[in-house]
């Protein structure tokens, strides 16, 4: 199993065992702030290239996210929306990157269970949290509607849907990566240029999927007709 590999250790520190997957993901940690630390720094009123392409990302993620919850609550809630979608479409995209699977200290972060269990549990409190902001103990109406035992089921809707954001974006990346270490192993000459175009497709794919879904609980916790 693809979590099983990522989770053996490197080395300790101060007793705690830190994995391939954990080095990977400080990595792009500290990668993105930098990206964005030198991209806000010293901000010109006609950018460059640099500047230039950071603002055009932004924009269209905040254009994206805008047509779901509009203008007022993207500008909210974009570096939530904004920092999940770039964190993933990052990992993804390290898989790619040659030996990724197999390099000790290289691990695709979100070819692990407990990565994607993490994001998705970060989805489920942002949206209750936010629900509970924006409307009070009015927010917990919506468990009773229309009928006080529908209870039952839109408690176990609202466990699914982290549990279904998780799985999805695990058994994915993770058979993705699977396949493309079987592929490189039989063609390693052939394979590699369309497998890597097609990954490239796949992981902004999954990144989509995974912030416009978080997008939609939240404008449902949020909006009029929760």
């Amino acid at each position: 199993m693809a979590d099983e590999a990522h989770a053996s250790g490197l080395f300790n520190v101060l007793g705690l065992e830190v994995t391939s997957t954990m080095t990977t993901m400080v990595g792009i940690t500290v990668a993105l702030c930098a990206v964005s630390y030198f991209a806000s720094r010293r901000m010109k009123a006609v950018p460059g290239r640099f500047q230039g392409a950071m603002e055009l990302a932004v924009e269209s993620l905040r254009g994206y996210f805008g047509s779901i919850l509009g203008d007022a609550n993207t500008r909210r809630y974009l570096p939530l929306l904004g920092t999940m979608f770039l964190f993933i479409i990052v990992s993804n995209y390290s898989g790619l990157l040659p030996m990724a699977g197999h390099t000790p200290g290289l691990a695709p972060p979100t070819a692990s269970l407990s990565v994607t269990a993490g994001l998705a549990a970060i989805t489920f409190f942002a949206v209750h949290t936010l629900g509970i902001k924006h409307k009070g103990t009015h927010y917990f109406k919506h468990f009773f509607t229309p009928y006080f035992f529908m209870v039952i089921f839109l408690l176990i809707e609202e466990i699914v849907r982290p549990v279904s954001l998780a799985l999805r974006l695990f058994g994915n990346i993770s058979g993705e990566e699977t396949v493309a270490s079987q592929i490189f192993g039989m063609i390693p000459l052939i394979a590699p240029l369309p497998f890597y175009v097609l990954g490239l497709l796949f992981g902004l794919l999954q990144a989509i999927v995974f912030t416009t879904l978080t997008s939609i609980y939240i404008n449902g916790a949020i909006g009029e007709g929760h």
